[in-house]
């Protein structure tokens, strides 16, 4: 597995993995019509600004041994104005065939020393409360800290925030929290 920072020529990967993964993790958890409505050209789209533009957000991907693209995470400035957490992990993706294979730590580990290289010494991640994911997180010492809830089509979604208050040491290595 090969983690390097993404390339405006990555959209479309990041796009496919973006919906598929959402599909994989969230049916079930949303409704169906919000997933039947994701869009990898809107995605795509979406990505290409993000990647092609001089921004603030960090965006990493993770490439299997054939050299496709499996995984992401994104990251920058904590997005809401928290007084606490400075830094954002806005989105972690992989396809479920790569679950369990540390590669979400990788991609993890790559945003949190790009954050650290910015100066972020905190960092808030957003997870669904349902998503069976926010044990890997907990593992990785996050603290659920923040409750918010969403709108989303018809569905009010409730999310947790998990926070980091020492990134240094998630860089580092350290999770004992």
């Amino acid at each position: 597995m090969k983690v390097r920072p993404a390339v405006p020529e990555d959209a479309a990967a990041i796009a496919r993995v973006h919906v598929d993964a959402w599909r994989e993790t969230y049916t079930g958890l949303m409704p169906d019509e919000i997933l039947a409505r994701l869009s990898y050209e809107r995605r795509e789209a979406m990505w290409r600004r993000v990647l092609e533009q001089p921004s603030e957000t960090g965006v990493f991907v993770a490439e299997d041994e054939a050299g496709e693209v499996v995984a992401f995470v994104s990251g920058g400035a904590e997005r809401s104005g928290d007084s606490e957490y400075k830094g954002e992990l806005q989105g972690l993706y992989a396809l479920k065939r790569v679950h369990g294979q540390g590669v979400g730590r990788a991609l993890v580990g790559a945003m949190v020393g790009w954050l650290v290289e910015r100066g972020f010494d905190s960092m808030l991640l957003w997870v669904l409360d349902t998503n069976p994911t926010r044990r890997f997180y907990e593992h990785l010492g996050g603290v659920a800290c923040r409750e918010k809830t969403e709108q989303l089509g018809d569905a009010v979604l409730r999310e947790i925030g998990y926070g980091w208050k020492e990134l240094g040491r998630l860089a580092s290595g350290d999770e004992s929290y």
